[in-house]
C-alpha cells in the first residue's frame, strides 16, 4: 500500500520556528557581548540577523503546509533540526578570530549542541565571554534536546509531536508523564531549568565568579562538559567545587522523570525503578573501583583518591567528559576501566549519551532467559524491566541498537587508525564520539586541535549519530526509507 506524500512542507515550517529560537539565543548572548563591552557584540547581531533571516525563508517555505506529519516526516525533522542548529550555530566560530576553518567551527558547533564536549580549542581561555557563554548555552539547549523546547514552547502546532519525540528521545522505552506530550515537555524543561539554577547559585557560593557558574551549570545539567577553563574543573582545585559538580553531574544522568517523581514525594514509583537502582550500584562501584586503583598505582592519599574516583566516574558514566585531575597520567589499568565506563552512558530520558544503563539491563536479562532455555526449553521466560514484561519487538531493537553501535565502533577504529592515530587513540576517540563523551586518551584527552580534517568530520558524523542514537540516521542513509512503496 503507497504510503501519504512526503510532507516536506511541514519540514520547512517547523524548521523555521525552531531557527527563529535559535536567534533568539544568539540576541541573549550579544546582551552578554554587551554587558562586558566586548568586539563580539556584533558578531552575535549579525550571527542572530542571518539565522532569524533563514527562519523566515524556511517559514514562508511551509506557510500553508499540512499539519500531518508522519514517521517519515519526524525522522528528516529530527535530523535536519540538529545538522541545522548547528551549522547556523557555527556562524558566530565562523565569523570570529578563534577559529580558522569551516571545519573547525562546524566541530565545535556540532559538539555543542550533541553535548558531546569534544573542542578543537587548546586555549579555551582565550575566548571572550559572549563565545564561551555560546558554547555553554548550545550544549544547554542541546542537552535536553531541540525538539523536546520546540513542544514546550509551541504545543499548539499539533505536529505529530510523539513522533518528534520518540525519534529524539534518549533510551530503550518511553515515558511520559503526563498524557498531553506539550505537558511533559514542559514539566521536564521546568525540572532542567530549575536544577540549572541551583547548581549556579551553590557554584558561585564557592570559588566560581557568577558567570563561571552559569557556564558550568549549562553544561553539567547538559552532562555536555565545556568549561570556561582549559583544566577543566581542576583548575580550581576545589574540594567543594568538585563535590557539587560530581552531584550535579549524577542528577544531570538521572532520568527527568525519575528527578519529577521524587520532587513529587512520588518514592514507592522511584524505589521500583530498577534502572535508577543499576545507575546508583554501577556509579558507586566504579567510583570505588577507580579511588583503589588511585591509591594502588598512583600511590594518592585516601581522601584525594575518593575525590578524584567519585569525580571522573559520573563524569565519564554520564559521558560529562569533565576532569579535575590529568587521568593520562594515571596509570594504564585506570585508563582501560575509563574506557569501559564510556560505552555505560547512565539512564535512560536523561541528558547522558552511551548505550544507557536501561540497555545493559535488558541485554542481561535476555543472555540470561537464552541460557535458561536451553536448560528449560518450552519455558516462557518475558524480559521484565521496571516491573513489565518487554515485547519481543523491543528486545529484537536492543540488539540491533548493540550491533550497529559495534559496528560504527569497529568502522571508527579502522577509520582513525588509517589517517594516522594509534589504536589506543583510536579506540578511545571512536568511544568517546559516538557515546558524546568528549575527552580521549593520548593526544586527545584535552583537544582535538591536532586532529586531521577527516577525522574531524567522521567525529561531526558520530557526535550526531550518537546523539540521535544511530537508528535515526541509520533510517535516513536506508534505502527502504525514500521508497514510494
Amino acid at each position: 500500500m503507497p504510503r501519504a506524500p512526503f510532507n516536506i512542507r511541514i519540514i520547512f515550517r517547523f524548521l523555521g520556528y525552531l531557527l527563529f529560537i535559535e536567534s533568539l539565543f544568539m540576541l541573549l548572548t550579544a546582551g552578554v557581548a554587551y554587558l562586558y563591552h566586548e568586539s563580539d557584540l556584533r558578531i552575535f547581531l549579525v550571527s542572530a540577523a542571518i539565522t532569524l533571516g533563514g527562519g523566515l525563508a524556511l517559514s514562508l517555505a511551509g506557510w500553508k503546509a499540512s499539519t500531518l506529519v508522519g514517521k517519515h516526516e519526524s525522522f528528516v525533522i529530527v535530523t535536519m533540526v540538529w545538522i541545522l542548529f548547528s551549522l547556523f550555530g557555527s556562524i558566530p566560530y565562523i565569523i570570529s578570530p578563534y577559529f580558522q576553518t569551516f571545519t573547525d567551527a562546524y566541530f565545535e558547533s556540532i559538539s555543542g549542541f550533541s553535548s558531546a564536549g569534544a573542542t578543537i580549542l587548546y586555549d579555551i581561555e582565550a575566548l571572550s565571554h559572549a563565545m564561551l557563554f555560546w558554547r555553554s548555552l548550545s550544549q544547554w539547549l542541546g542537552g535536553m534536546g531541540i525538539i523536546l523546547l520546540s513542544l514546550a514552547i509551541f504545543p499548539v502546532l499539533k505536529l505529530g509531536s510523539f513522533q518528534l519525540f520518540t525519534a529524539e528521545v534518549t533510551g530503550p522505552v518511553y515515558e511520559k508523564i503526563r498524557p498531553k506530550l506539550s505537558e511533559t515537555a514542559k514539566i521536564m524543561w521546568f525540572v532542567y531549568c530549575g536544577l540549572t539554577l541551583i547548581e549556579t547559585l551553590l557554584l558561585w557560593a564557592g570559588d566560581m565568579n557568577l558567570f563561571d557558574a552559569v557556564c558550568h551549570a549549562f553544561t553539567t545539567m547538559a552532562t555536555g562538559g565545556f568549561s570556561t577553563k582549559n583544566a577543566s574543573i581542576g583548575h580550581w582545585n576545589s574540594a567543594y567545587i568538585d563535590i557539587v559538580v560530581t552531584v550535579f553531574m549524577f542528577l544531570a544522568g538521572t532520568s527527568v522523570i525519575v528527578l519529577f517523581r521524587l520532587l513529587s514525594k512520588d518514592f514507592d514509583k522511584v524505589k521500583k525503578n530498577e534502572e535508577f537502582r543499576w545507575y546508583i550500584y554501577v556509579f558507586l562501584g566504579a567510583a570505588l573501583i577507580l579511588s583503589l586503583l588511585l591509591i594502588i598505582f598512583n600511590h594518592v592519599n585516601v581522601g584525594m583518591a575518593l575525590r578524584k574516583g567519585f569525580f571522573q566516574a559520573i563524569s565519564i558514566i554520564t559521558t560529562s567528559g569533565y576532569s579535575n585531575d590529568d587521568f593520562t597520567a594515571w596509570s594504564h589499568i585506570a585508563q582501560f576501566f575509563l574506557l569501559i565506563l564510556m560505552c555505560m552512558g547512565a539512564m535512560s530520558g536523561s541528558t547522558s549519551g552511551g548505550i544507557k544503563i536501561g540497555r545493559h539491563i535488558i541485554f542481561v536479562k535476555s543472555a540470561y532467559n537464552e541460557l535458561q532455555r536451553d536448560v528449560h526449553p518450552n519455558a516462557v521466560l518475558p524480559v521484565m524491566f521496571n516491573g513489565r514484561a518487554l515485547p519481543a519487538s523491543t528486545i529484537t531493537n536492543l540488539f540491533g541498537f548493540l550491533i550497529f553501535y559495534i559496528a560504527l565502533v569497529m568502522l571508527s577504529i579502522g577509520v582513525f587508525y588509517t589517517i594516522g592515530l594509534n589504536m589506543e587513540e583510536a579506540l578511545s576517540v571512536s568511544l568517546s564520539a559516538l557515546g558524546n563523551v568528549g575527552p580521549a586518551l593520548g593526544n586527545f584527552s584535552s583537544h582535538y586541535a591536532f586532529m586531521p580534517v577527516v577525522g574531524k568530520w567522521w567525529m561531526c558524523f558520530l557526535m550526531l549519530v550518537g546523539r540521535l542514537e544511530i537508528y535515526t540516521i541509520l533510517l535516513l542513509l536506508s534505502r527502504s526509507f525514500w521508497s514510494k512503496a
